[in-house]
């Protein structure tokens, strides 16, 4: 992953560090000095070319190996007009589920020769900088969006842009003229819920993200919607004192859950929008006296590396996958500019563990 170190460019302890270091970093320079020829036909070996003798390709290929000298992939590509980059636009990466596919972003570019840059996007404004100046030929080869839905204007912009753009996460109409990856979060949240009236629960809450001012996330509503839908089949209420929303975290998904079960009519079970917030529900019930899953079933959704520590059931969606396909959509795109957008679906799945059960 390469890192943009500009604002040490001037500072004077940053010189000194690499000066001391340069050393560490042969250029052909170096290795036709070594090598006793010239700038050409160092650069006529590395590049395989056939014009050179056999003698004079050993000496270079030898310098190469004594100075352990490893060719700049940034260099090769401004060569041929690339920059070998690759940038994320993402919101809140910290967050487990986002890291996760950034984890099979990297993995995949780095494997296929190419740097990655990170634009975290945690306002609006970032956002919509990001939007207008990142898809430039000038810094990157292409761009992917992940789960940050884009206006018309947007739209047109990235059809204009010399630059690919591949959308993760984002299931909104308007990204149709774009290579998507996307998850199937209505199935997601009916998978979770029809668990749960398959146990026999009746009482069903539902906690949900706050949506962000200005991003226009559609996981949660799709999730929520699921939830929904699974209700009304197994012609059960859709109760509103059993939906509760709130910005993500888990003291905020803490302090609503003991809301929803301290009041008359508490569920017996309650599906959170994401494992994040169902530890929060988890921690409620505890601080309440009730039992999990015996007095409450919990369910989450994501299924990142805390929830099978925790034993907590939950929806997997393929986060690392997401990723890993995303690039290779994006690597398609730069190969075959003219073939059709697709729209790849990734699947979810229910994993069971310890924090569900039939109601006493």
């Amino acid at each position: 992953m390469r890192l943009l170190l500009n604002e040490l460019a001037c500072d004077t302890p940053w010189k000194r560090f690499h000066t001391m270091f340069a050393h560490m970093h042969p250029t052909i320079k170096d290795i036709a000095e070594r090598a006793g020829v010239g700038l050409g036909t160092v650069s006529r070996v590395l590049n395989d070319h056939p014009r050179v003798s056999e003698t004079t390709r050993a000496k270079v290929l030898g310098a190469v190996r004594e100075l352990n000298y490893v060719p700049s992939l940034a260099a090769r590509g401004l060569s041929m007009g690339k920059t070998q980059s690759i940038a994320v636009i993402a919101p809140f990466f910290t967050r487990s589920a986002f890291v996760e596919r950034l984890h099979g972003i990297e993995e995949t570019t780095s494997a296929n020769g190419y740097d990655l840059v990170i634009y975290n996007v945690d306002a609006v404004e970032k956002r919509d900088r990001y939007f207008r100046t990142v898809p430039d030929p000038r810094r990157v080869d292409g761009v992917i969006i992940i789960s940050l839905p884009p206006s018309a204007s947007d739209v047109a912009r990235f059809q204009r842009s010399a630059v690919p753009v591949v959308f993760a996460d984002v299931g909104n109409p308007v990204c149709e003229p774009f290579d998507r990856i996307v998850i199937n979060d209505i199935q997601g949240g009916r998978l979770a819920t029809q668990h749960l009236i398959d146990l026999g629960h009746r009482g069903i809450g539902y906690i949900g993200d706050l949506p962000v001012a200005g991003f226009n996330f559609t996981a949660g509503e799709d999730r929520f919607e699921g939830y929904r839908r699974a209700l009304i089949g197994a012609g059960l209420p859709v109760r509103p004192e059993h939906h509760l929303d709130g910005r993500f975290g888990r003291e905020v998904a803490r302090e609503l859950a003991r809301r929803m079960l301290a009041s008359a009519g508490r569920p017996t079970a309650i599906f959170a929008s994401n494992d994040t917030q169902a530890l929060g529900v988890i921690e409620a019930a505890g601080d309440l006296g009730l039992d999990v899953p015996g007095d409450l079933s919990v369910v989450g959704y994501d299924d990142i590396e805390t929830a099978d520590f925790l034993g907590l059931t939950t929806v997997r969606q393929l986060l690392f996958e997401s990723g890993r396909r995303s690039v290779e959509a994006l690597l398609g795109r730069l190969q075959s500019p003219e073939r059709a957008p697709l729209c790849d679906t990734l699947p979810v799945e229910l994993i069971v563990r310890r924090t569900t059960a039939p109601p006493r």
